[in-house]
């Protein structure tokens, strides 16, 4: 073959290559199109019976020189394309996503603005036990001029044996030491049914690992004017994580504080494992301020500090950490939670290091 013939060829496969791309994005305008449809009808994305019938009418109609088996590869790679273009341009469409709004959400809480560029704090024993203990706690974050107290009063624990939480008067107590101290709390409710008496006592409403998929709670939170603190689930993809912040913001609630807090991996040398990357992920995907709870991640306190430290240096806006006055006695979660001397030394390194809002 002389290289007139050969270029002759190549310069046809050139052309067969340009119509195939120009009917391959064709066919995506119209995959688009068809998601669309099924988005507005509340119907699945994918449909295997559907995927099956094109395939066969390709087979049927395949004369060669490929055979079936290829061409069916072929073809399942351009349907699964098509699939993840539907996904994307549904990503497109979600209120939380970086898309649909270019600036940073900033949630204000009693004037800590949460996404502004620095770093907040959210400080407090896992579980609210006495007003004794919690104001322990927070005369310490007073000292180190901190705003943001969490505590405890409905706990989710695995053994239904456990420390379940002092409930509305766990609440009672965090509203009096708000008053008393001047500071913002922030503590998990449960239960929708539960939502309309927090309110009246919190700042900011958590929902926790173990209900990040409760979509009732979920949309009852996107109900209430008030802040969410929406965690991620034990083993929840990140995708998954943003549309239960989807379901709160869809309702009308637009104030959610997102915070990573460990993953469920084989790993056991920590509670759970830490995704860092997330943060940026969080931030890049979507609008939303994204704090790190480096206790319930690491569930170690001898870690909480380089945590910490991985956590803002990666773009966190805020870290929350586990305070208790005397951790040997706590009614939940000893191993983990700081005492005060130890938050102080933690309080001191951090703001010796890094740029923070205190």
């Amino acid at each position: 073959m002389s290289n007139v013939e050969l270029e002759a060829l190549r310069a046809q496969l050139d052309e067969v290559n340009l119509k195939l791309l120009e009917l391959i994005n064709k066919r995506g305008e119209i995959v688009k199109e068809i998601g669309k449809v099924k988005e507005r009808q509340g119907v699945n994305r994918f449909d295997p019976v559907r995927e099956r019938e094109m395939l066969n009418l390709i087979l049927a109609n395949n004369n060669g020189p490929f055979e079936n088996s290829t061409i069916q590869h072929i073809f399942k790679e351009i349907f699964k394309a098509a699939l993840e273009l539907q996904e994307d341009d549904h990503r497109k469409a979600l209120l939380v996503s970086r898309k649909k709004k270019p600036e940073d959400t900033i949630v204000e809480v009693k004037g800590e603005k949460i996404g502004d560029g620095n770093v907040h704090f959210v400080m407090g024993p896992c579980s609210v036990e006495s007003y004794e203990q919690t104001a322990a706690v927070a005369e310490a974050l007073k000292r180190h001029g901190l705003k943001l107290l969490r505590g405890g009063a409905y706990k989710p624990r695995t053994s239904p044996y456990d420390f379940q939480g002092l409930g509305l008067e766990g609440l009672k107590i965090l509203k009096r030491i708000a008053d008393e101290y001047d500071l913002a709390v922030i503590s998990e409710i449960v239960t929708p049914a539960d939502l309309e008496t927090a309110v009246e006592y919190l700042d900011v409403i958590q929902i926790g690992a173990r209900n990040m998929q409760n979509f009732e709670l979920l949309k009852a939170a996107g109900e209430i004017n008030k802040p969410i603190l929406l965690k991620r689930g034990l083993s929840a993809t990140i995708s998954e994580f943003i549309n239960a912040a989807e379901y709160i913001y869809s309702r009308g609630n637009g104030n959610i504080i997102l915070c990573e807090r460990g993953i469920r991996t084989y790993e056991r040398a920590t509670r759970n494992t830490l995704d860092i990357t997330a943060v940026p992920i969080l931030k890049q995907e979507t609008h939303l301020p994204v704090m790190v709870d480096v206790t319930h991640s690491t569930g170690r306190r001898d870690l909480l500090l380089p945590a910490a430290k991985a956590a803002i240096a990666i773009g966190a806006d805020g870290i929350m950490a586990e305070v208790h006055p005397d951790p040997a006695v706590a009614l939940s979660d000893s191993a983990q939670q700081m005492d005060i001397p130890m938050f102080d030394h933690f309080m001191k390194e951090i703001t010796a290091n890094m740029k923070v809002k205190i």
